[in-house]
């Protein structure tokens, strides 16, 4: 098990997820601190980086695109404050984050775990229910319904219509956009037959945002609503195997046989390597190895892969 603590947060890994718990630092975003402790299956994962700097570092995680329903309704947009899947760490534990690091990529690399796309969410998303008041109305999501309150800083006509309740059903896309520069963000669903390109000001099924404090918020309602729909599968419409030209090349001068027998031999001692990192991580586990005969036996079969 690999553990860093900081004023940031707290993150632990036990070989088959990581568990990412927000600090109390008042730098510690408002989205994070209410989204709570999260748990992300090692499957989830693309990758992890350690980025050093003079006075702090960034642990920085990179989930595979489609896993989480929180990335995909945020589309890239939350900002740094309030981003989960980062740790600042200060200059007295940059080994320990070094150490993490390494321990979940060797997990990666012994899982044989791709950084592709993934075809349904891996994470579950907020906890419902839920909700959150923040420009001009309330958004809660119970699990089942969208249900969107205005108060009075909603314009006159758009309140009038009252309070709208939306089944999840009839809702095919949810997004969230800050508030940037002069433009306002908004919270946006849109709602099967009743698509509108009406700005959020006067759209009866979004809620304008104007840039404070309580704005992140609106995207946790959004990640919650994305969890239940259909998740948005990057597979192309044409990805019906077809024929392909053979590209032009010089003739080889290895034999097909042997460059066939190569590529086995490899892939074999590749195999090899792989097994013997799972033995040695077990061994280390049961305590037969210590942690300083761990590190210099795996970097010594690290360096053969």
């Amino acid at each position: 098990m690999a553990e860093i603590i900081q004023k940031d947060g707290t993150w632990v890994f036990d070989g088959d997820a990581l568990r990412l718990t927000p600090g109390r630092d008042k730098n510690v975003g408002l989205l994070r601190r209410t989204l709570g402790e999260l748990t992300v299956p090692l499957g989830a994962l693309a990758g992890i980086s350690f980025e050093q700097g003079k006075k702090a570092g960034r642990l920085r995680l990179r989930l595979r695109d489609g896993a989480d329903p929180l990335l995909h309704a945020t589309g890239g947009r939350l900002t740094e404050p309030h981003y989960p899947y980062q740790l600042l760490v200060e200059s007295d534990r940059f080994g320990v984050a070094e150490y993490f690091t390494d321990e979940v990529r060797n997990a990666l690399l012994l899982e044989g775990v791709p950084s592709g796309a993934v075809e349904s969410y891996l994470l579950p998303g907020p906890s419902v229910p839920l909700s959150a008041s923040a420009g001009d109305g309330t958004a809660s999501f119970d699990g089942e319904r969208v249900r969107l309150e205005w108060n009075w800083k909603t314009e006159e006509a758009k309140a009038a219509a009252g309070t709208r309740t939306l089944p999840v059903g009839e809702i095919t896309a949810v997004e969230w956009h800050p508030a940037a520069g002069l433009g306002n963000g908004h919270l946006r669903f849109t709602v099967r037959g009743a698509a509108t390109k009406a700005p959020p000001k006067y759209d009866p099924n979004a809620v304008e945002l104007w840039g404070f404090r309580k704005d992140p918020l609106m995207a946790l309602v959004a990640a919650a609503v994305q969890a239940r729909l259909p998740h948005p599968s990057g597979a192309p419409e044409d990805a019906a195997p077809g024929v392909r030209e053979p590209l032009a090349a010089a003739p080889s001068t290895v034999p097909a046989d042997s460059a066939a027998s190569a590529d086995s031999a490899a892939g074999d001692e590749h195999d090899v390597l792989l097994r013997r990192l799972r033995e040695l991580g077990g061994l280390h586990r049961d305590g037969v190895l210590t942690d300083e005969e761990f590190a210099v036996a795996k970097q010594a079969v690290l360096k053969r892969l």
